[in-house]
């Protein structure tokens, strides 16, 4: 009876598992046929590129997206929506319209991964992640019309023969500077490279161990002296250096004395420096150039803009550098570029070495550069018309006057916001540990932390940039340029 009654459980328990079985597969036949129904449900990729969201030229125009990209975006689309029906996540296919939205979504997110405008609320003058120097309009219009159309780059078209392409710009320099002769290369580190390689290659190089800066992207003053061909002698300690370290150091392979302006750190405290004008003396006594990088090329008096420690230009020439190298797009304001003045005899060997050529300056860079020094001579146009120098000469009154203009925008879109003081910033490796007063405007939603609107204005078509402190998104009006503040108050409005 046992016997039987296990036979027949266990019979039974075949049928069952066997008629589970059954079912499972007709269901998976069912899941099978259906998902190959719907798989049929996509569109072509011909046919979705006809659709009239995906031939809108204004569309397209807007958004600053090309064919190709569109297309692209279409397939990348269509397999998403493909392996979300294979995989069970999805039972129905979108219809074309809301198809090609996506695609054009997706175009247009992936063409702003590029190079493209954000607003700076910062604080941050010259902020490197964020392009540095904003150029003047003039500059920029300069730089344009130079990559537009064919130009005088090398042309005289008084002689109707071929010309220098930085005479203009030298020129400029040597008045404004008051150097003998000058040039310009790509970026401040080839300006430091050039001047080595030509002058110093196969001796020693005299630095204070105080002075052996990195610069942005990891590159090391003690790196690019080796580079040049050049043997590194660090003179006196990282606090200390006087005037007998490089005394005792000068050799007869000495064949340059460099100083480096530490512009993106300070040391303070127990500290000790020599000056270029007493290096300019030691050298000449010993028939040795001094070269002066000061990195942030101020070229006028910055004292007026409660900055006190930029050497100037000028005054290094003056106290008797034999050749000072600076950058663009710093304090000058103009494009990025590296610029070297000084003595004639050291800057006609530059012109002839063979790196020069291949560290110049293009022709964009050179026409805004030459808009940018020529607005110099007029020092009141200048802090109109290049922004650096605005954000710089900005007064606390007019900062305010700025931030409830915005905070104003902000309340007639339906936004909420206030104003609160701050502290603005240099940047770009430039005057560490000066603090400019200022005013930023701290947005509010509801529902939004400080971090999830930070997120929200970042992830904008037009991305806004703030910052965050003690738990506050603030946008500090020095740095936004007022054409963008209607634009920042309808995307608070939104938020």
């Amino acid at each position: 009876m046992w016997n039987a009654w296990m036979t027949f459980s266990c019979e039974r328990n075949d049928f069952t598992l066997g008629l589970k079985m059954h079912n499972a597969i007709d269901l998976g036949v069912i899941i099978m046929q259906n998902n190959e129904n719907l798989l049929r449900e996509i569109p072509h990729v011909d046919k979705l590129m006809k659709n009239e969201l995906l031939t809108d030229n204004e569309i397209i125009k807007e958004f600053n997206i090309y064919r190709h990209e569109i297309t692209d975006a279409v397939r990348d689309v269509l397999s998403d929506i493909r392996e979300a029906i294979i995989s069970g996540k999805t039972e129905k296919v979108p219809d074309e319209n809301e198809i090609a939205q996506k695609a054009v979504n997706l175009a247009a997110e992936r063409s702003q991964k590029g190079i493209q405008k954000v607003i700076n609320g910062t604080g941050c003058i010259l902020h490197s992640n964020l392009g540095r120097a904003c150029m003047s309009q003039a500059a920029a219009k300069a730089a344009y019309e130079a990559a537009r159309s064919y130009s005088t780059l090398e042309y005289d078209v008084l002689a109707g023969e071929r010309g220098s392409r930085t005479f203009c710009v030298e020129a400029y320099l040597n008045e404004l500077t008051g150097a003998e002769a000058s040039l310009v290369v790509n970026n401040n580190a080839a300006a430091v490279l050039l001047i080595l390689t030509s002058i110093a290659s196969g001796g020693n190089v005299l630095v204070s161990r105080g002075e052996l800066v990195e610069i942005g992207g990891g590159f090391r003053v003690p790196e690019i002296i080796s580079q040049c061909g050049c043997t590194l002698r660090a003179v006196g300690t990282t606090n200390k250096t006087r005037l007998k370290d490089y005394k005792k150091a000068i050799g007869k392979k000495t064949k340059a004395l460099l100083k480096v302006h530490t512009s993106n750190f300070k040391i303070v405290g127990f500290s000790e420096s020599v000056s270029v004008g007493q290096l300019a003396i030691l050298g000449r006594s010993q028939g040795v150039p001094v070269i002066e990088d000061i990195g942030s090329g101020a070229i006028i008096d910055m004292q007026k803009y409660g900055i006190h420690s930029e050497p100037c230009v000028r005054q290094s020439l003056k106290d008797g550098a034999d050749i000072v190298s600076f950058s663009g797009d710093k304090l000058l304001g103009g494009p990025q570029c590296g610029i070297i003045v000084g003595s004639k005899k050291y800057v006609d060997e530059m012109k002839k070495h063979p790196l020069y050529r291949a560290l110049r300056a293009d022709k964009m860079t050179i026409a805004a550069l030459e808009a940018t020094l020529r607005v110099y001579f007029d020092v009141k146009a200048a802090e109109r018309e290049i922004p650096v120098l605005s954000m710089l000469s900005a007064t606390k009154e007019e900062l305010k006057e700025r931030a409830e203009k915005l905070l104003e925008l902000i309340r007639e879109s339906g936004g909420k916001a206030e104003i609160v003081s701050c502290k603005s910033v240099a940047g770009g490796g430039s005057v560490p540990g000066l603090e400019l007063p200022s005013y930023a405007v701290v947005p509010s939603v509801q529902g939004r932390s400080a971090e999830g609107l930070e997120k929200f204005l970042r992830e904008q078509q037009l991305p806004i940039i703030g910052r965050i402190e003690e738990g506050k998104l603030l946008l500090d009006v020095r740095t936004i340029f007022e054409d963008d503040f209607e634009y920042v108050a309808a995307v608070m409005s939104a938020g």
